[in-house]
């Protein structure tokens, strides 16, 4: 379990000496002049530009940002990148429009999307010194949420409908006479197994683990672990069949 991890975002800010410094920390995640000036020239001439333009901009000029880029990647208008040099990106892989990308974090490893993956509309991947990793076809829809302080892992082909929410981190809410904001913040982390689905609005809670094959059905809560081959609904989640009867 990794504790205090979604405070970086406090403990970067703090630790700045200056506005530029503490742009670094929270938004680059380098320092020095070239860095800055690169990152600025980059998001300014090709981040929100429209159209056929815009589209082949972004995919001359993110790739530069990046800690690797594979082939035929689409970057939709408005796409946000945070820590980029830790983000690594496989081929044929969408990122739709107004998508964040945050690789937020002191040491850790970043954000890896495999070959394949789709990330829909308006969905956050969100590292708060943990990492995120996406598996080959992995495929996300529109206001989707992944967080991690620690570790979010979906397997491949993997797929997940929209305002679906993966919260990789908790709160400590033990001191009944203290604000949860000034209490501790754990993360034990997510891990997902490959070809799962995810029905529209399910929320999968800090320190879950789901098996290969499953599927969970819409608005479910996972608050336990969902072992593979399994059909699970409700709030919280229960397994009521198995997916393939044996």
């Amino acid at each position: 379990m990794k504790k205090e991890s979604v405070e970086i975002q406090k403990e970067m800010s703090e630790a700045a000496a200056s506005r530029t410094a503490t742009y670094c920390n929270l938004v680059i995640g380098k320092h020095g002049f070239w860095s800055i000036l690169k990152y600025e020239l980059v998001m300014l001439f090709s981040s929100n530009v429209p159209g056929a333009l815009g589209i082949w901009l972004r995919s001359r000029l993110y790739p530069t940002l990046l800690g690797s880029c594979g082939k035929n990647v689409f970057f939709g208008v408005n796409t946000v990148l945070r820590h980029p040099h830790k983000i690594h990106i496989g081929d044929n892989v969408v990122i739709d429009d107004n998508c964040l990308l945050d690789a937020k974090g002191r040491d850790n490893r970043g954000i890896d999307i495999g070959a394949g993956c789709f990330v829909g509309r308006n969905s956050i991947l969100s590292c708060k010194n943990g990492d995120i990793s996406l598996g080959d076809k992995v495929n996300i829809g529109f206001n989707c949420e992944v967080f991690s302080g620690s570790s979010v892992a979906l397997g491949e082909k993997t797929l997940v409908a929209a305002y679906c929410y993966f919260v990789g981190g908790d709160h400590d809410t033990d001191d009944p006479d203290a604000p949860v904001t000034d209490q501790g913040r754990t993360s034990r982390g997510i891990r997902v197994g490959s070809n799962c689905w995810f029905g529209a609005g399910v929320k999968v809670l800090d320190g879950r683990s789901i098996g290969n094959d499953t599927t969970i059905g819409a608005g479910a809560v996972v608050s336990k672990d969902i072992p593979g081959n399994s059909v699970a609904v409700g709030v919280p989640a229960k397994v009521t069949r198995k997916r393939v009867q044996k």
